[in-house]
């Protein structure tokens, strides 16, 4: 790297504009190159910056300060950091030994969240991921893993989507049961014909 610099410092000292110009070029493709480019499972403009992913490799407990308690922005700076650069799965184990539980399930969500986010661009870092909790066997993160899990799988409450409820057919056994009445304590006629479908 030190010989590269030193090479870039002679092209720009040089009297010629084309030196200049070869000079620019081979910065760009310095910075091109010191870009982790593995596995971003997003675009460019969602992405953690470098210094961010770099900082968390090298101390994990980094994000357990920042957060401060905040669970929702720990999960969400986690989400961020793995979907930008994979390597910094490695160090969520690090940053497990000094997390609380209540962090530990924000872990789990952030985990699942991350694990989401790349299924579509990249399905093998989402596998990764899933491994990696798996792994783990830390039931504090599994619970927070699994329960943004089921909160994914559930239904908005202003979504269309008509609810099952709705969807019982008439003359079932909501409305041909034994009990009638408002509050299902009179007993229904046993002799009463049963309606057909149409």
């Amino acid at each position: 790297m030190s010989a590269i610099l030193i090479k870039l410092d002679s092209l720009l000292r040089g009297p010629l504009p084309v030196s200049r110009i070869a000079a620019a070029v081979a910065v760009t493709l310095v910075a091109t190159l010191a870009t982790p480019a593995g596995a971003q499972c997003v675009d460019r403009s969602e992405r953690a910056p470098p210094t961010a992913v770099s900082a968390f490799v090298s101390d994990p407990s980094v994000l357990l300060r920042l957060s401060k308690n905040d669970r929702d922005k720990l999960s969400g700076r986690l989400t961020g950091l793995l979907v930008t650069d994979i390597t910094a799965l490695n160090s969520v184990r690090s940053m497990l030994r000094e997390a609380s539980q209540a962090d530990r399930i924000a872990i789990g969500i952030g985990l699942h969240r991350a694990e989401e986010r790349c299924i579509a661009t990249k399905p093998e870092v989402a596998r990764r991921i899933g491994d990696f909790v798996a792994k783990l066997h830390d039931g504090s993160v599994l619970k927070g893993y699994f329960a943004d899990q089921d909160a994914a799988m559930a239904p908005n409450p202003g979504s269309s989507a008509p609810s099952t409820a709705n969807n019982v057919p008439t003359g079932s056994s909501s409305n041909a049961g034994l009990m009638s009445g408002e509050w299902k304590t009179e007993l229904a006629d046993p002799f009463k014909p049963v309606p057909l479908p149409e």
